[in-house]
């Protein structure tokens, strides 16, 4: 059976993804739809939620140590790398803050996917990718900034460095963006539209 892993970045973690007031948020309820979405399609689903787990962002000097030496430090990241290789699709969900990826995604990306898990490279130049041949990378991204302006003005800057600098460096074929835009004027019913309407 197919797998998807599921990676969700919010403070307010999964448990706000039903709409009640103080408690709420538009990423953990859509993180909550791709997991339905996943489930309807026979996946199992896999799920890492950063902020519950309490999943450290910074890259340390062990963490250096670590990925030079081949060891096992920090034992969230060690989880997560075991987790990673057995996913046919991985499912990164966080708000765009400031136009980029928010500390806690960035973190997982510097810490995780790390060269011996996303990657080989046994000499200089090509990577040899190490997750499944057809695994596929999609970023659900919740954002204010419309669509277009993200597009034309800001140059995409998420979807450049997920696509490019992680995914294509490191052989991985398949990515998507699906971008949830105007979440800040988004009505009780337009929420409820878009959540009914959202598919991996």
């Amino acid at each position: 059976m197919p797998t998807t892993l599921i990676v969700l970045d919010h403070p307010c973690t999964l448990a706000a993804s039903e709409n009640v007031p103080h408690n709420r948020s538009c990423t953990a309820a859509i993180a909550e739809r791709a997991i339905e979405s996943a489930r309807s399609e026979g996946h199992d689903v896999d799920v890492i939620d950063l902020h519950a787990d309490g999943f450290k962002p910074v890259m340390t000097r062990e963490d250096l140590v670590s990925w030079r030496t081949v060891q096992e430090m920090d034992p969230l990241v060690a989880d997560s790398q075991r987790r990673l290789p057995q996913a046919d699709r991985i499912v990164l969900a966080f708000p765009v803050w400031w136009e980029l990826t928010p500390a806690l995604t960035t973190g997982f990306i510097d810490r995780v996917c790390a060269k011996n898990v996303l990657y080989t490279q046994p000499g200089k130049g090509r990577f040899h990718r190490l997750l499944k041949k057809d695994v596929e990378v999609v970023a659900v991204t919740v954002m204010s900034t419309p669509k277009g302006l993200y597009r034309w003005l800001f140059h995409r800057p998420v979807v450049a460095a997920l696509r490019w600098g992680i995914c294509w460096k490191s052989g991985i074929k398949r990515f998507r963006w699906i971008p949830i835009t105007g979440v800040e004027r988004t009505t009780a019913e337009r929420r409820a539209r878009m959540l009914a309407d959202f598919a991996l």
